[in-house]
């Protein structure tokens, strides 16, 4: 390494430029492990991308299996506020030919519990309702967007996380 000397003879302790690699001694970019070359990032483009898929893919499972579950959950309430509709309507039909057999007694305990039946069904049915509507449709929207995010990274429009 040769040392510049000033005007006076004294060495500046200077380093001289080396015009095809800069100056040295300055910040060198390929001894820096944390930058990579271009090839180098090209080289590992595959990689990123099968990760990315992946990644999504995975992303979308997850989200239709919930979507579906909420779904089977409020299907389970639609049938249970079916089973107690279905013996609502033969316990009303006991009140019925009780209360043309009987004057007050019999019919008016089934009426009765006829009621508490149908009042269980409408209950579960307004449960199920709104657990079915937490899973229909079951477009996993969020991964929608994610793949659509994406896709705009790769075209490089809009911002992305690096």
């Amino acid at each position: 390494m040769a040392e510049a000397v000033r005007a006076d003879g004294a060495a500046t302790g200077a380093t001289r430029v080396d015009a095809a690699h800069g100056a040295r001694g300055a910040d060198r970019r390929s001894d820096d492990p944390d930058r990579k070359s271009v090839f180098q990032l090209i080289g590992e483009l595959p990689g990123l991308v099968s990760t990315l898929i992946r990644d999504e893919i995975e992303s979308l499972r997850k989200e239709l299996t919930n979507r579906l579950k909420a779904a089977g959950i409020g299907i389970g309430f639609f049938a249970g506020a079916a089973v107690l509709g279905y013996f609502a309507v033969f316990l009303l039909l006991t009140a019925a030919v009780a209360g043309l057999a009987t004057v007050l007694p019999v019919w008016l305990s089934a009426l009765i519990i006829g009621v508490l039946f149908l009042i269980g069904a409408g209950i579960l049915a307004l449960i199920g309702l709104r657990r079915v509507k937490k899973g229909v449709p079951p477009v996993p929207e969020s991964s929608i967007e994610s793949v659509k995010s994406d896709v705009k990274a790769f075209k490089g429009v809009g911002s992305y996380d690096r």
